[in-house]
């Protein structure tokens, strides 16, 4: 465990070095180019990678990691055999994808956005033909972070998206000037093949033994594609969800595109970084913990309450700071402040995301920990409908900031039906007993808030330069929020200093 908690705190460390080269990213992105035909024609192009990026990472991880797991445990001596063949086989699939997309991108990418105004469609369809040139290395870098999170390895994968946002930063600044916005793309590729190269030497240096072979045991094959059909549709349904507000808001106005990408940025993270460590780790210990169900109760509520005693606070932190955070990552060059206003209003609609969508992340793990990824998908696949419906009934009335509402109506609906699945197995008792945790870590959250909100309004903050603003108000925050968790909830802020003591 020490280790896996060690493991724990260099993944986040990382995660959040990833997180601010996104941002450094992004401010280049939008000093360079503003909000236009060009921003919105990227993002609508890179839909297509986070697509694939999120079958593999949660779509194919979801089912892979459990079954191969119990089958180490099972045979610690076998071979590698199965994971090979399925490692295999995924490659030579992609590479048909990757052809598909190359030559049709003209024709699918018109039809996913139908509304997509003239200028930026030939932006969206050349930078959609570059991805899918390399798709194939993108999702193999998803696949070596499932083979490495088996042997409880995540630093290297870390370091993989961490080149990938590099490099795309990178290129923009080296080359923006002769390749344009197909320098982030360029950028993108550049450090996904490095990124790949460290996973590949870092799985060769565990026990893992890489073999030319496509034959599977039956039995392996079987169980896997039975629980992959769901968790794949299920992967997709959020992308399908994304594909949606995308078409909507590329029919809107010019740069709404941009303006809902950059504000849901923002809001990804906390969860980003919670998801790519604690939440992976979790995972890890769930698929281990099945057939103790004890252990796998406690594991499951001490998943929950790290993401509300530390998802909570940021969210309502963000309420009250959040313009300023928009300004200080987006607003110059060409990125105006009207840009970074229409942004923020995103952003605010944006926010109850971070909480409920980082709670229902740990509830669907614990799902597909046990195998019930039909039941994720059931659960997942109705938000789809919801989604549209919202869509349809308020984004001519009220724009792009419908598209925000929308999404966030989405993440509480999926969040509380997968709470009442999953409690429902686990039982009362655990409800009950994530219900006294939530209750005695909001108020000091709030307390928080309104702390902070005090400070901004007395010191007339709102008026400062916005690095300014943060370097006061975060820190109230933080000196406000540490000791009222500590008052009220010792118990839980014990466990939490006790994990980065001891990791």
């Amino acid at each position: 465990m020490s280790k896996l908690k060690k493991a724990a705190l260099w993944t986040a460390l990382l995660a959040l070095v990833l997180k601010v080269s996104g941002f450094v990213r992004e401010s280049i992105v939008a000093k360079q180019f503003g909000a236009s035909a060009e921003t919105d024609g990227y993002f609508l192009a890179f839909g297509f990678i986070t697509l694939v990026v999120a079958m593999i990472s949660t779509g194919f991880n979801n089912v892979f990691l459990p079954m191969y797991t119990k089958s180490r445990a099972a045979n610690p001596n076998h071979d590698d055999r199965n994971a090979n063949a399925l490692l295999n086989w995924t490659m030579i699939l992609f590479v048909f994808v990757s052809l598909f997309g190359w030559f049709f991108a003209e024709w699918f990418v018109p039809l996913m956005y139908p509304d997509m105004l003239p200028e930026t469609e030939p932006y969206a369809v050349q930078i959609t033909q570059t991805f899918f040139a390399f798709i194939t290395m993108i999702a193999l870098s998803g696949l070596l972070d499932s083979y490495l999170q088996s042997r409880r390895i995540f630093v290297p994968s870390q370091l993989a998206k961490l080149l990938a946002t590099f490099m795309s930063a990178l290129f923009a600044i080296l080359f923006s000037d002769v390749w344009g916005i197909y320098s982030l793309v360029y950028g993108f590729v550049a450090g996904t093949v490095m990124g790949v190269i460290i996973q590949v030497v870092a799985l060769a240096r565990s026990d893992y033994k890489w073999q030319p072979v496509f034959h599977m045991e039956k039995t392996f094959a079987k169980a896997f594609l039975v629980l992959i059909i769901p968790s794949l549709l299920n992967s997709v349904v959020g992308q399908v969800n994304l594909f949606v507000n995308r078409a909507f808001a590329s029919g809107t106005e010019a740069a709404a595109v941009t303006y809902l990408n950059n504000s849901s940025l923002i809001v990804s993270i906390p969860n980003a970084i919670y998801a790519t460590t604690l939440a992976a780790i979790i995972f890890t210990l769930m698929s281990e913990q099945t057939e103790q169900l004890a252990k796998f109760k406690d594991t499951v509520f001490r998943g929950m309450e790290i993401s509300l005693v530390t998802l909570l606070p940021i969210a309502i932190g963000l309420l009250v700071v959040g313009d300023a955070v928009v300004s200080f990552i987006y607003e110059r060059g060409k990125f105006t402040a009207v840009d970074a206003e229409k942004t923020y209003i995103a952003l605010l609609l944006y926010l109850p995301i971070i909480v409920f969508q980082g709670m229902q992340l740990i509830l669907s793990k614990s799902m597909y920990s046990r195998g019930k990824t039909a039941v994720v998908f059931r659960i997942s696949v109705t938000t789809i409908g919801i989604n549209f419906l919202m869509n349809w009934l308020l984004v001519d009335k009220y724009g792009y900031p419908a598209l925000a509402i929308s999404a966030s109506v989405v993440s509480v609906y999926y969040f509380v039906v997968s709470m009442i699945v999953v409690y429902k197995d686990l039982g009362m008792a655990e409800l009950k007993r994530v219900g006294r945790m939530s209750a005695r870590v909001v108020g000091p959250a709030i307390v928080m808030g309104l702390v902070v909100w005090g400070a901004k309004v007395v010191l007339h903050a709102g008026d400062w330069y916005s690095l300014i603003e943060l370097a006061v108000l975060v820190p109230i925050g933080v000196v406000v929020y540490v000791p009222m968790i500590r008052l009220f909830y010792r118990e839980g802020f014990n466990r939490f200093v006790g994990l980065l003591r001891r990791g």
